[in-house]
């Protein structure tokens, strides 16, 4: 078993703390703890059915994650596989991406693609959480979101248990046609004018309250 000295491979525990990169190793651990193990399975099996065996399969924990989805083209695919033939928002290249700014373009280009579906951006990861590995309970919070409004659209693009995650409240937005609005805007003319030739006498809201000492 390696003990992460010089010359020994380091341990799992060890690999999996990435880098702090200038960041406090308290600010770090308590941000690592937020990453649920559990959910990373959920995630993993919802990108697979999602989007085929083709993608593979990562290593178990934060690292291995990460790993599998760092070049971008795990989070691409999936987006996509939520669209129809025909109007897939990110364009994927023949080959992943090797260099580090095509494959952070890569990243940007799904979380494009994300708010565009619907993510809120309060629940949108930042490319440094995931490529430096800075946050990863905030690739899982923005996957979780995408998978929420995919089982809500309820559209015949989602694929896997729809169990897998909670729908999403949706807002109940009436939509009014040009005619609907004109004639509101009639009916609220036609209140006013009625009131211009009103006394005040008729109103018990306009009387003066009378004071009796």
């Amino acid at each position: 078993m390696g003990t992460g000295l010089a010359g020994l491979p380091p341990t799992a525990d060890m690999a999996n703390k990435g880098p702090a990169y200038g960041m406090s190793r308290d600010v770090q651990s308590k941000i690592e703890k937020k990453y649920d193990d559990e959910l990373e399975d959920r995630l993993v099996e919802w990108i697979v059915a999602q989007c085929g065996a083709a993608v593979g399969r990562p290593e178990r924990g934060r690292l291995g994650f990460q790993v599998w989805l760092k070049n971008g083209i795990v989070l691409s695919r999936l987006v996509n596989s939520l669209y129809p033939d025909g109007s897939k928002p990110v364009k994927i290249p023949d080959t992943p991406p090797t260099m580090v700014f095509k494959q952070m373009e890569q990243i940007a280009q799904f979380l494009k693609a994300a708010e565009d579906y619907g993510v809120v951006k309060t629940d949108v990861f930042q490319t440094v959480d995931l490529f430096e590995a800075k946050d990863m309970a905030a690739v899982q919070r923005t996957l979780m979101a995408l998978g929420s409004l995919a089982v809500t659209k309820n559209d015949g693009n989602y694929h896997g248990d729809p169990n897998w995650f909670m729908k999403k409240a949706q807002e109940h937005k009436r939509e009014f046609t040009e005619s609907q609005l004109k004639e509101g805007k009639n009916v609220i003319g036609l209140q006013m004018g009625s009131n211009k030739g009103a006394s005040q006498a008729g109103m018990s809201y306009g009387r003066p309250r009378q004071i009796i000492s």
